[in-house]
């Protein structure tokens, strides 16, 4: 049987996960669903650990990759600082500035967030038909400062930081550009395009700036899956339920606009650049004014239950299961290209 475009089933990724025995009792943040990252204990400090690859986008891939590798890192309390990665560039569609552009792109964004470039890999590939990218992000925290979805408590309130989809949004509107453009006025898609700094995809700001600001149990980004699988995977790697009010999920624009245009659930769809954060009532005010302060929205979208209670979504009076998607929405615009 062959298996979708897209992440791994979840059920099958946990059977995967199961069969791998850590021995070393200094990994306290293990592998597991909705846990992003490994934390090693290295004395009174925890190395962090991070690796994903860009393989939708092709345009500013090495700016990318920096962003949703700092991104986790950044989800457990750690700074991110020092950075390696994988560059395979398809045969015969690679020429010096292609290379060089990529290069630049890295440097930008590490330099961005004061991050080393300390090694990787780089090949040009048969098979390929874009640039695949792949990053490696180390960084630190002390260990009492580890944010660690296992704190979550039922009565925690569920914060969103800017909106969905912010990087579905950008990837509509680069790789697809030429169609919205025979669709919609060209500064509406030069809108979408500009996702990637404004709002942007990078949530290292506010994640650090969430930890200053009070208690926080939990973050995580939605990435591949979008909203729907960041709220599934943060319910699985806590053991809680989830309750969210469809209503106060802002879908930012022109990305609801590009989605409806390519039949896309704006839950499901690719989705860097916000955040969630779980939080006890008390805290969840001063977190949110904290990062209402860059300028950025920060919702409460909902609360934490007992696991029993499973993952929901509340539109008007009625309470659904949330939507699961097998594979990320944006898939099905390369799936039919």
């Amino acid at each position: 049987m062959q298996l979708p475009t897209g992440k791994l089933d979840a059920e099958l990724l946990g059977a995967l996960i199961a069969r791998n025995k850590i021995k070393d009792d200094r990994v306290i943040i293990r592998p597991g669903i909705g846990r992003d990252v490994c934390a090693i204990r290295m004395g009174s400090t925890c190395l962090v650990a991070k690796t994903d690859p860009i393989t939708f986008a092709t345009d500013r891939i090495g700016w990318y990759v920096v962003q949703v590798n700092a991104n986790d890192i950044a989800t457990v309390g750690a700074r991110p600082r020092w950075f390696l990665v994988t560059v395979l560039l398809p045969e015969g569609r690679t020429d010096l500035a292609l290379v060089e552009s990529i290069w630049d792109e890295l440097r930008e964004a590490l330099d961005g967030i004061d991050c080393e470039l300390c090694g990787g890999h780089t090949e040009i590939t048969a098979g390929l038909e874009r640039p695949i990218l792949v990053g490696q992000m180390l960084g630190e925290v002390e260990e009492q400062r580890l944010i660690r979805k296992e704190n979550i408590r039922p009565g925690d309130r569920v914060l969103l930081t800017k909106g969905v989809p912010v990087e579905g949004t950008a990837i509509m509107a680069r790789e697809m550009g030429a169609e919205l453009e025979g669709e919609f006025p060209a500064p509406l898609v030069a809108r979408g395009r500009a996702f990637l700094d404004d709002p942007g995809i990078s949530i290292v700001r506010e994640a650090l700036a969430a930890c200053e600001a009070g208690e926080v149990h939990a973050m995580h980004d939605p990435t591949e899956g979008g909203l729907a699988t960041a709220l599934w995977e943060l319910a699985e790697a806590a053991g809680c339920g989830l309750r969210v009010q469809k209503e106060q999920i802002p879908i930012l624009e022109p990305g609801g606009t590009f989605c409806r245009h390519f039949g896309l659930d704006p839950l499901g769809t690719i989705a860097s650049g916000a955040l969630l954060i779980c939080a006890p009532p008390q805290a969840a005010p001063g977190i949110s004014a904290a990062i209402r302060q860059f300028g950025l929205k920060c919702v409460d979208v909902g609360e934490v239950l007992p696991a029993e209670e499973g993952v929901t979504l509340q539109q008007g009076g009625g309470v659904l299961p949330m939507p699961r998607f097998d594979q990320d929405e944006i898939t099905r615009l390369f799936d039919s290209s």
